[in-house]
């Protein structure tokens, strides 16, 4: 039968199938050689994955799974005339092996699967969870608010990790099969997406500096198109593909093309659900078998990857690009969506069958049995010492937390520091020398050796992804940055900062550390002078879990990262510098300001008050000169160190309320105007002014000025560069007398 066919489609009455089914909308009455080979469910109660995947009842019951899966995408997707079904479609077939194979911790790299995904989850059960028990109720919560989201996020039962800009799944993958050894953890990776450079260089690395570490399985989905045309590899043959994948350090390649299976005049991009019923079984067979070897390969220590080459579109409404997005057209009354769909009806028996084995799969419903579901218990780290500076010395505050994420991760052995351009360049070889940077070599000279702690791929897309990626499965990690590099870090951290936002568990922050900022690059010129990072975590902070520290001192980022340990579904960025800074306040009052937002550091009593909010710690240099001339003149100042500015927000300002883990402390109007009331306010930061911004909404000064970055230039310290954009002490204290003078005309 032309396709595995149906003979029919009818409309049951809803007391004629289960409850679950109740939204599907055309099912078939019959399926080639059902009685024989789905006459029972071969997963269930103690049997958790296919008995035997070569068995011919093994392999049909996938090819009903595929099935189910790429109607449900595009029932659901039709529902709204919205959403992806095209490239899921082509994957589903690898996507119904690995479940049935078992396997429940799969991941992807491609957001516009999560139809397929969402799928999954509900014929499983897992999206009960969430108050989804039919598909009509899938359907209408796909792409609402509460419901489905567009793209994988971290609010849906059962699925492990968000997925949205390209070229991020396999960090989670990496993640997770470094923090649980004996599990499988595929990631379904699109040649749309493959074009992305940082894929296959992080599998490079990771493969490199964890040998031992192999149970991550990568699927491509070979489908010869991306979102609006071909895909950048279309080109490539077989040979070329499978070369691709072994020069990045795979040891098994499994590529299943389609077009083996469809005949002599089967094009290159061959879609096997247009296939007679022996040429499918042929091919979902060939696709079981490499999906059972390549699991089994990458839990016994080889490096695997599975390859479907199968055209776009496989069995929904369009092929190629064209089956990638719906648009408004594309209604349940279409001839492409409705023709799509009765090609893919099946039988209510069918149904029931593939919804049980789902439900048993690996165990149970994803939503009870993926890694991510539970806290991951993690060693206590009570009592951990903190080294407290005499207020007036000097010290470097980076060496000095340096010396705490050592002791971190003496006490737990799966925490990991991630660097692209090394701990020693920003005062933190101390972290090297407890840690050791892991790399094959083993040099005592460079503090490097085979089992390591400290992860450092040049390349900060991976130093990001495998920070936050372990970080979202529950155990505790640390990027280390250059401030002038991390941007290319940033939007896998935003993601996952934002799946934990909506995260249904407690899980780590994920904590990151920028330093040697554009103050103190002065000779390396612009290139590495890039503060203008800090407005992106400025704007993330009304997103209700993000928190920007600003430590002025070795005492202060101490307590900083000490209180980011200690949080949960947060996003926490330190930025401290290298260079050594006077010591402004004790470890208790570095702890306050961090809990209350600022902290005053300096008060001049005078006719007047200019207040100076400043955030940042090397800038603090101009702001205490200027100050000083001020008092010379018998004006008064106060100097706040804005450390948490989170903090200093209204409630009506954040999102906190509708985070999962909500944090709702912010600085009371009565302790805002003790900080910050002054006949003038002055803004200072060594950035942008961005992070300014709450103390600036709340300040009731008629007169205010903002100092801050402008841009960069090769010079030769500091005060050259302060000079350059404007924000020396003699221009902040001319602004300030001026400021007075028109406050008081």
């Amino acid at each position: 039968m032309k396709g595995a066919a149906v003979s029919a489609q009818f409309q049951p009455t809803p007391e004629s199938f289960p409850p679950f089914c109740e939204g599907i909308q055309y099912f078939a009455d019959s399926f080639p050689e059902f009685d024989r080979l789905g006459a029972a469910p071969l997963l269930g109660s103690g049997q958790p994955a296919l008995p035997d995947a070569t068995s011919e009842a093994a392999i049909y019951q996938t090819l009903l799974a595929a099935d189910a899966l790429r109607y449900l995408t595009l029932q659901v997707t039709g529902s709204k005339s919205s959403g992806h079904p095209g490239g899921f479609a082509s994957s589903a077939d690898a996507v119904a092996a690995l479940h049935l194979l078992g396997h429940r911790n799969m991941v992807t790299e491609v957001g516009h699967h999560a139809p397929g995904f969402y799928s999954a989850m509900f014929l499983d059960t897992s999206l009960e969870a969430m108050g989804i028990t039919t598909v009509a109720e899938m359907r209408a919560r796909f792409r609402e608010r509460h419901g489905l989201l567009g793209h994988l996020s971290g609010a849906i039962p059962g699925l492990l990790a968000p997925a949205g800009p390209l070229g991020q799944g396999q960090h989670f993958a990496l993640a997770g099969a470094y923090l649980y050894r004996d599990t499988l953890f595929p990631v379904t990776i699109g040649d749309g997406g493959l074009g992305e450079p940082y894929i296959m260089s992080a599998f490079q690395h990771f493969a490199t500096a964890y040998p031992d570490v192999t149970n991550y399985l990568p699927v491509l989905v070979w489908n010869g198109y991306s979102q609006e045309h071909h895909s950048m590899v279309s080109l490539w043959d077989n040979e070329q593909m499978i070369a691709y994948w072994r020069a990045h350090g795979f040891d098994e390649v499994h590529l299943i093309d389609a077009r083996d299976y469809g005949g002599a005049n089967a094009p290159v991009y061959a879609d096997s659900t247009t296939f007679d019923f022996k040429q499918r079984m042929a091919f979902t067979g060939a696709v079981l078998a490499a999906a059972d070897a390549a699991a089994k390969s990458a839990l016994s220590g080889r490096r695997a990857c599975l390859i479907v080459k199968q055209l776009k579109g496989a069995g929904v409404h369009a092929t190629g690009a064209k089956s990638h997005n719906l648009y408004a057209h594309h209604t349940l009354d279409s001839d492409d969506v409705k023709g799509g769909l009765q090609r893919r009806a099946l039988p209510i028996k069918a149904w029931e069958l593939v919804r049980e084995n789902f439900r048993h799969a690996g165990g149970g419903p994803a939503a009870k049995v993926a890694v991510t579901e539970n806290v991951r218990a993690l060693p206590s780290l009570d009592g951990l010492a903190l080294t407290e500076f005499a207020v007036g010395e000097s010290h470097i505050p980076t060496t000095a937390f340096g010396l705490v994420v050592g002791e971190v991760g003496k006490r737990d052995p799966h925490f990991v520091v991630t660097n692209a351009d090394g701990n020693e360049a920003s005062g933190m070889a101390n972290i090297n020398k407890a840690l050791t940077i892991r790399h094959p070599t083993a040099d005592d000279l460079y503090f490097q050796g085979p089992s390591g702690q400290v992860y450092e791929p040049l390349n900060e897309d991976a130093c990001a992804g495998l920070a936050v990626g372990v970080a979202l499965f529950g155990g505790r990690s640390l990027w280390c940055s250059y401030e002038s590099f991390a941007i290319n870090g940033l939007p896998i951290w935003q993601t996952v900062t934002q799946a934990m936002a909506e995260l249904r568990r407690p899980t780590p922050a994920t904590v990151c550390l920028f330093t040697a900022g554009a103050l103190e690059q002065g000779r390396n010129g612009w290139t590495h002078q890039r503060p203008e990072i800090e407005n992106y975590f400025a704007a993330m902070m009304r997103n209700g879990n993000v928190y920007p520290l600003f430590p002025v001192d070795a005492n202060m980022i101490q307590a900083s990262y000490d209180w980011a340990l200690k949080q949960t579904n947060k996003g926490v960025v330190i930025t401290a510098s290298k260079s050594p800074l006077t010591i402004h306040t004790t470890l208790a009052q570095s702890r306050q300001a961090i809990d209350d937002g600022a902290i005053v550091l300096k008060e001049h009593k005078g006719s007047h008050t200019v207040v100076f909010a400043v955030a940042g710690d090397l800038v603090l240099q101009p702001v205490l000169a200027a100050a000083e001339k001020l008092a010379e003149t018998g004006i008064g100042s106060r100097i706040v160190a804005v450390v948490n500015p989170r903090r200093l927000y209204r409630p009506t300002d954040v999102l906190w309320d509708s985070v999962s883990e909500p944090d709702g402390r912010f600085m009371d109007d009565e302790a805002f105007r003790a900080l910050f009331d002054g006949d003038v306010l002055i803004g200072v930061s060594g950035g942008p002014s961005a992070p300014l911004e709450p103390v600036l909404l709340r300040s009731r000064a008629g007169e205010r000025e903002v100092f801050c970055w402008k841009r960069g230039e090769t010079t030769a310290n500091p005060q050259q560069l302060f000079d350059f954009n404007g924000m020396n002490a003699q221009a902040m204290g001319e602004r300030a007398m001026a400021l007075l003078e028109r406050a008081a005309g």
